[in-house]
C-alpha cells in the first residue's frame, strides 16, 4: 500500500495537488470496479444478471451523490 503525508496548513495548494495526484482517475476507476464487482458478488442466484446488476449500481451512486450533496449543503461546503 502507498502511503503519501496530505498535511498542509489552510489554502495549502502543494497538498492539494499532492492529494490530487494520489487519487487520481485510476484510483476511482478501482474504487468503482470494485463496487461493481461486490454487487454482482451479493446479488442472489436468481437476480443475478447484467440488468440487475446495473439498477443496483445506480441505486448505490445515486444514494452516494444525493448524501454527498446533502452533506455540503449541512456543512457549508461548496461541491
Amino acid at each position: 500500500m502507498a502511503m503519501e503525508s496530505f498535511k498542509g496548513g489552510k489554502g495549502d495548494k502543494k497538498a492539494y495537488k499532492r492529494m490530487a495526484d494520489f487519487f487520481g482517475p485510476a484510483h476511482v476507476d478501482h474504487a468503482i470496479r470494485q463496487t461493481i464487482q461486490f454487487c454482482w458478488m451479493s446479488l442472489p442466484r436468481k437476480r443475478k444478471n447484467i440488468d440487475e446488476l446495473e439498477k443496483q449500481v445506480r441505486r448505490i451512486l445515486d444514494r452516494a451523490l444525493r448524501d454527498f450533496r446533502e452533506d455540503s449543503e449541512q456543512f457549508g461546503r461548496s461541491a
